[in-house]
């Protein structure tokens, strides 16, 4: 398997984790996020206020970019709702879901300020959004790993999965 893809919902340490992955792979890091930013020179919050179909389209772009490369990829939290983006990522790799609860979400994102997505209400925008994306999480992952240790904990995981699919 060539690409290892870590994707998972707003908050849920994916750039963390596969930094930490990357670094004991030897691997590139690539955050679809950052990309997509790099490219176009719009935020992320600039795109989601003006353009979300184009935001999804530059996204499907970074990841198709590094479909079958030999990087670890952070993948922003809506990738999975493009079906041609997760047929990508599931035959040029390996994808694990960071499933995090929501009540550990809401701790990491705090106010979300910044984050395009959340309101008022972080603990109910992200429980809206994440039973909203469940099945795609599902559907897109050969692997899921629970989100309740931290970081290194959970790069272990991924690791350890990484090494059984090679």
């Amino acid at each position: 398997m060539g690409t290892l893809w870590i994707v998972g919902m707003m908050g849920s340490g994916k750039t963390t984790v596969a930094g930490l992955v990357a670094a004991a792979l030897g691997r590139p890091l690539v955050d679809t996020d950052d990309t997509v930013v790099a490219a176009t020179g719009r935020s992320i919050p600039d795109w989601f206020s003006a353009d979300v179909d184009g935001f999804r389209e530059a996204e499907r772009a970074a990841v198709m970019a590094a479909a079958g490369r030999a990087v670890v990829v952070a993948c922003g939290g809506g990738a999975v709702l493009d079906e041609g983006s997760v047929a990508a990522m599931r035959r040029s790799g390996l994808v694990v879901w960071l499933d995090v609860p929501v009540a550990a979400l809401t701790e990491r994102v705090g106010s979300g300020s910044g984050r395009p997505l959340l309101g008022e209400d972080p603990a109910h925008d992200l429980e809206r959004i994440r039973t909203a994306r469940l099945a795609a999480y599902r559907a897109a992952a050969h692997v899921t790993v629970p989100g309740t240790g931290g970081p290194g904990e959970m790069a272990e995981a991924v690791i350890a999965a990484w090494k059984i699919s090679s």
